[in-house]
């Protein structure tokens, strides 16, 4: 589908809803919830009795076999069947299906009080585009949340998103959280499992939208079977694709910092050995980890550089469009050439001296091993920037993205 289907259909779906009169949508991602769905789906269609709101509630069910959608049903939901598997899945299905302005998402196992939707409302009516629970600022119940999640898991994982996206999120893996039509439109999520939660915050927090936190309680689940959360297995998905998500943390700084080190190291030894100690002495083999760093390095800013012309061509990062249209207008395929190629003519011509001098010796014992790792790893710093710059050129073509005289659209 392209851009102007996509705006057409959006349109129609707007026009639609406007006419159905719904204001808010409550969307219950469902898998053999028989147990508490039916709580969930009493307590919000009470909540919008309550509160005067025009309010529907959509239980997108991933393949229920309890009895789940009966229940639904029976009290008023309208159920959405997601045949793809993936709590991901069955939430961008229920989205997608829902006719609110603003759509509020909850489990199914009553964990989270569906009672609270209008606390969410009000949110959302003071101009938010996104309200997030925040279980921390309110009250976990006894039970409610293994030690492990409480302690460990969600503030990691929590500090680590807002480190890596300045997201400024209390409890960004909280499963209870609103948001309006149109953020979610913009925000493209795409993810089918658990990490579903994660490109959320991280696509609200690069699209700039109006966020606010309120304090919440989370009590301890009816499900009456284990859960579908698997923590380790979870809590790494969300970790991977956070950063997936983030590849100046993943690939620029450690590559810089490689890169760094063997810079000094390989600077620091050219004169000869350094003592450290009286024991302890380095020399020419740490030199040779030096370039090894170096190198290393370089290949890892290179693989940084690629992530970064993939995630926003492929329109992963919505924040720093800008910032790299004005690098990418300043480091050209040429430019890339030429650096990689001074650096190369230069380790070349410092080899093709040394080889002369030890030819000139009559292939006599080569004793310089130092400007011989020196010179050389200036030559393969060239190559590798020489190459990297043809890809990264090839990747902006086939991605539309501007390079030389491609233009990111």
């Amino acid at each position: 589908m392209n851009a102007k289907e996509l705006r057409m259909t959006n349109e129609l779906r707007v026009a639609s809803n406007a006419h159905s009169g719904v204001e808010v949508s409550v969307v219950i991602p469902c898998l053999n919830e028989a147990n508490s769905i039916g709580i969930c789906v009493s307590k919000a269609i009470n909540a919008f009795h309550a509160a005067g709101l025009q309010g529907e509630v959509i239980v997108a069910d991933n393949g229920s076999t309890d009895g789940s959608i009966e229940i639904a049903e029976n009290l008023g939901a309208r159920v959405v069947r997601v045949e793809a598997r993936g709590y991901g899945s069955a939430l961008r299905a229920g989205i997608t299906a829902a006719r609110g302005a603003f759509i509020v998402m909850g489990d199914a196992d009553d964990s989270y009080d569906f009672s609270e939707v209008p606390r969410f409302v009000e949110k959302w009516r003071q101009g938010n585009e996104v309200v997030m629970g925040n279980r921390f600022r309110g009250e976990i119940k006894p039970g409610a949340m293994p030690w492990h999640h409480k302690y460990l898991g969600n503030p990691v994982l929590s500090s680590l998103l807002n480190l890596f996206f300045r997201a400024g999120m209390g409890d960004s893996h909280c499963g209870m959280r609103g948001f309006t039509r149109a953020v979610y439109d913009r925000m493209d999520l795409r993810s089918t499992g658990m990490e579903f939660a994660s490109e959320f915050v991280i696509k609200a927090a690069q699209l700039d939208a109006k966020i606010a936190e309120i304090p919440i309680t989370l009590w301890p689940d009816k499900r009456g079977r284990p859960p579908h959360l698997r923590s380790f297995r979870d809590g790494w998905r969300h970790l991977r694709f956070m950063l997936l998500y983030a590849p100046n943390w993943l690939f620029l700084l450690p590559g810089a910092a490689f890169v760094l080190l063997g810079l000094l190291l390989v600077f620091w030894l050219l004169p000869g050995p350094r003592a450290l100690t009286a024991r302890i002495t380095l020399d020419l083999h740490t030199m040779i980890f030096g370039v090894i760093f170096a190198l290393l390095g370089a290949q890892i800013l290179s693989i940084g550089a690629f992530a970064k012309v993939f995630s926003y061509a492929e329109r992963f990062d919505h924040h720093s469009t800008v910032s790299l249209k004005r690098v990418l207008k300043k480091v050209t395929l040429e430019s890339g050439l030429l650096l990689g190629g001074a650096l190369f003519l230069a380790g070349f011509a410092g080899c093709a001296w040394i080889t002369w001098e030890w030819v000139a010796s009559g292939f006599g014992p080569l004793a310089q091993l130092r400007q011989v790792l020196f010179w050389a790893m200036w030559l393969f710093l060239g190559l590798q920037i020489i190459f990297a710059s043809f890809f990264l050129s090839m990747l902006g073509i086939s991605r539309g993205t501007y390079i030389g005289d491609y233009e990111l659209k």
